[in-house]
């Protein structure tokens, strides 16, 4: 994967709603920049608003918002994203379930919370939690080309092989 742009380099933005969506964009410009599957770019752009969504709501006070960092790297058939924050860590320093939606659930009666990190899940190849040095660490992973086929990478994730 050839492009003007780094393979490697990072962000620091401050918690808001405001300013993950104007990271958002900037991180779209610069996938597209760099030739990274469209499909792929969608993968990445909601998995990484649930994940700094979740950082915004859940890791700091709203009148403290705190910093996070954002760290990627990208080689020819995968992009990594490494968001590191001070905030609260993760319930039980692990990840959460996060379970698939009920289809039989009227969308009224559905429970709050919870189906960003099935999204997550289930849109990265492969995801990591760690708090470290009073830091919450989360690594996502996504595979930019399967097996050498571009059309391998557009396969439901249930379809592929695991990493």
């Amino acid at each position: 994967m050839s492009g003007i742009l780094p393979a490697e380099f990072s962000l620091r933005l401050i918690a808001t709603d405001l300013t993950v969506r104007e990271t958002l964009s900037v991180l779209r410009a610069r996938f597209v920049a760099q030739n990274v599957p469209e499909d792929v770019c969608g993968s990445v752009e909601l998995v990484l608003a649930e994940a700094l969504n979740n950082i915004v709501e859940h890791a700091y006070p709203p009148d403290r918002p705190g910093d996070i960092l954002l760290a990627l790297s990208l080689t020819a058939d995968r992009l990594r994203c490494t968001l590191r924050d001070r905030g609260v860590p993760l319930a039980g320093l692990t990840l959460p379930d996060g379970g698939r939606p009920d289809p039989e659930v009227a969308r009224d009666a559905l429970p709050e919370g919870g189906f960003g990190w099935y999204l997550i899940r289930d849109l990265s190849d492969h995801l990591s939690y760690a708090r470290t040095a009073e830091e919450n660490v989360l690594t996502l992973d996504f595979i930019l080309v399967r097996g050498g086929d571009p059309a391998a990478a557009q396969m439901p994730k249930s379809d592929r092989n695991p990493i």
